[in-house]
């Protein structure tokens, strides 16, 4: 678990380190140009560095261990410091979109393209080397924050590739009005990057079920364990990146408490060989046994066939 929250703590680390370089570079870009999409661009960058700083107390926060008041651990801390972005990119897109606007209709033509485009090839060279960084590091831990921050870098890509665009063909195509229109495309791509980083984060805080095929896999390896009669009652969640779940199995009635014991343990070694990391709690049932409380009895283990 400690290399896990060096490899968040590193990739935080990394991304404000990037944010810091493109947030000068932009600044003076947007000053000596006056272009929207630049200034698009650069706010877009402002928010990655006040979100890579969110990003980094959000792992900082999950990794901290249990205690009292947190049995379950902090990694509910990564689902906030990505929600806390999404609210920011959802700010920056709604203030570029209205300055866009404006500038159409205003008429304003950005000026002194080359420089704007040489930071726009520096920031995309930047952003490549992090995103590779980041995708690596998404491969090991499976954080969710990273993975939030990473989304923002990825439009980076696109947005860096059209403010180049914007200035070459204001300036140099004469096409008026490209600086605006490419503004508000960014705008709308902003929009649109915040509503799909949400998603994740809010079905974390919302407790959802793993995915289907996360929860089949799960079953099909509970499955290959002779003693069990049947499974009923799963619950699952993901808290950062850890996996919770819970769950009732069937056993013979006849069963000693002590076999029943040693049943429970080997499952959860077969278990968390297959999901590391993951908490389980299992409650063993006489077979036969039905809890006119419990609404979903169903046996889920029924129709699966042991490897």
């Amino acid at each position: 678990m400690t290399d896990v929250n060096a490899l968040n703590r590193s990739a935080a680390m990394a991304s404000i380190a990037v944010a810091l370089l493109l947030v000068g570079l932009k600044a003076w870009a947007a000053l000596s140009t006056g272009s929207t999409a630049m200034l698009g661009s650069l706010a877009d960058t402002l928010l990655d560095l006040v979100a890579s700083i969110a990003t980094l107390a959000g792992v900082w926060v999950a990794a901290q261990p249990d205690d009292h008041n947190h049995r379950f651990g902090h990694g509910k801390a990564e689902a906030l410091a990505a929600m806390f972005q999404v609210v920011l990119i959802s700010i920056s897109a709604l203030t570029l979109a209205v300055r866009a606007v404006q500038q159409w209709f205003a008429g304003v033509r950005p000026e002194g393209a080359e420089g704007g485009i040489i930071v726009s090839g520096i920031a995309m060279a930047a952003t490549i080397l992090l995103l590779l960084w980041q995708r690596y590091v998404i491969r090991r831990t499976g954080s969710l924050a990273i993975s939030t921050d990473n989304v923002h870098y990825k439009s980076d890509l696109f947005l860096n590739m059209a403010v180049i665009a914007a200035l070459a063909l204001d300036q140099y195509a004469g096409i008026r009005g490209a600086d605006s229109v490419f503004g508000l495309a960014i705008a709308l791509w902003l929009g649109w990057g915040a509503w799909g980083a949400s998603q994740e984060a809010i079905e974390q805080l919302m407790d959802h079920e793993w995915p289907a095929e996360k929860r089949d896999r799960f079953l099909e390896v509970v499955a290959r364990h002779p003693e069990l009669r049947g499974l009923h009652d799963l619950r699952t969640r993901t808290s950062g990146n850890r996996d919770f779940v819970q769950f009732h199995v069937a056993v013979d009635p006849q069963m000693t408490v002590r076999a029943a014991h040693d049943v429970m343990d080997d499952i959860e070694r077969k278990l968390m060989a297959e999901f590391p990391g993951i908490e389980i709690l299992i409650h063993p049932d006489p077979e036969g046994h039905v809890d006119p409380t419990d609404l979903s009895s169903q046996d889920l283990l029924a129709g699966i066939a042991p490897n």
